[in-house]
């Protein structure tokens, strides 16, 4: 239960915030399967990238964390709402790109969250307690601010804007998972030190972004009822 309750939780709280104009059961439930089977083709991916980690030290662990695993994993996470969601009609307002991102993380962050409590560290509890209160949470607010970019994307109203908003929901949660995963992996006490005001300036941030969104929604649906 440890394993597959976090990212449960998380995906019926952003449920409850889009209560305005909710997304289709069937479409959330395939997003966040799709996000689970994409694991696969992103593990064979990084440990072909891993194979050609020539750096040592401190420099071998930022291209882990920012290209193995921040670039990796945030373009196959939103490459599911890409193939799946993005041109569907009920992706119609901004707060559902946020909505979807978030499903496919919580899969992907679901079925990772299993690898490792079930199978790598099954007699070390803290490793329950660490992904369930930090790493999968984590992968939320890498979604929030992938899914905030995505539908800047999606409505921008010219081709430039939507570009320049496309790159920026890839490049900036793949540099916020880099910074989180390199403060934890490089061990440098200096950095751990940042690592907590790190995680609150994400959870500040983002919540910041779903807000933007839940309040456009709100409005547009009492607009609607007017």
């Amino acid at each position: 239960m440890t394993a597959i309750t976090p990212g449960i939780a998380l995906g019926l709280i952003i449920y409850w915030f889009d209560r305005h104009d909710r997304e289709p059961i069937r479409l959330l439930v395939k997003v966040f399967v799709m996000g689970i089977i994409f694991v696969i083709p992103t593990v064979i991916v990084e440990n072909i990238l891993s194979f050609f980690n020539v750096f040592a030290g401190i420099f071998g662990t930022a291209y882990t964390a920012f290209i193995v695993a921040g670039v990796t994993e945030e373009f196959m996470k939103r490459q599911v709402v890409l193939k799946y969601v993005y041109f569907n009609p009920a992706f119609n307002e901004k707060l559902d790109g946020i909505v979807y991102c978030v499903m496919s993380a919580l899969g992907f962050a679901t079925i990772e969250n299993i690898m490792y409590v079930v199978f790598r560290f099954p007699d070390v509890e803290s490793i329950g307690l660490y992904r369930a209160f930090l790493a999968v949470p984590a992968h939320m607010l890498f979604a929030i601010t992938m899914g905030y970019y995505l539908s800047l994307a999606k409505f921008s109203t010219t081709s430039e804007q939507s570009s320049f908003f496309f790159k920026k929901s890839l490049t900036v949660p793949a540099v916020l998972h880099g910074i989180f995963d390199f403060i934890l992996m490089s061990e440098i006490k200096i950095l751990m030190i940042l690592f907590i005001p790190f995680v609150i300036y994400l959870w500040i941030t983002n919540l910041k972004k779903l807000n933007i969104y839940y309040n456009d929604s709100k409005n547009s649906f009492d607009d609607e009822f007017r």
